[in-house]
């Protein structure tokens, strides 16, 4: 399996998680069950799922009346459009040593 392979795996699968917990964490709220902690529901979007996140708040419309959310998750994933094209764009050195 080769890095691009492995790379693109982890991107779906953490934002098919993302997307999943936005959705159990509605059906526990409407349920009055115990939640899943924001904290957890931002990690998973700095670690890669913000575009799940993103997109799972909206379907279940869960969260959509918090600021840290509406503002906090589209920030997270510019920030990391912002940093994947920097990667991309940062020269590479090779040395031999």
């Amino acid at each position: 399996m080769d890095v691009i392979t492995l790379l693109l795996s982890y991107f779906i699968a953490i934002n098919l998680i993302g997307f999943a917990l936005m959705g159990i964490d509605k059906y526990k709220a409407r349920k009055r069950a115990f939640r899943i902690p924001e904290a957890t529901l931002f990690t998973i979007a700095v670690i890669g799922g913000s575009i799940g996140s993103i997109l799972g708040m909206y379907a279940f419309r869960h969260k959509t009346r918090h600021r840290s959310f509406v503002y906090g998750m589209p920030f997270i994933l510019i920030i990391q459009i912002i940093l994947m094209i920097a990667f991309l764009n940062a020269p590479i050195e090779i040395s031999i040593i």
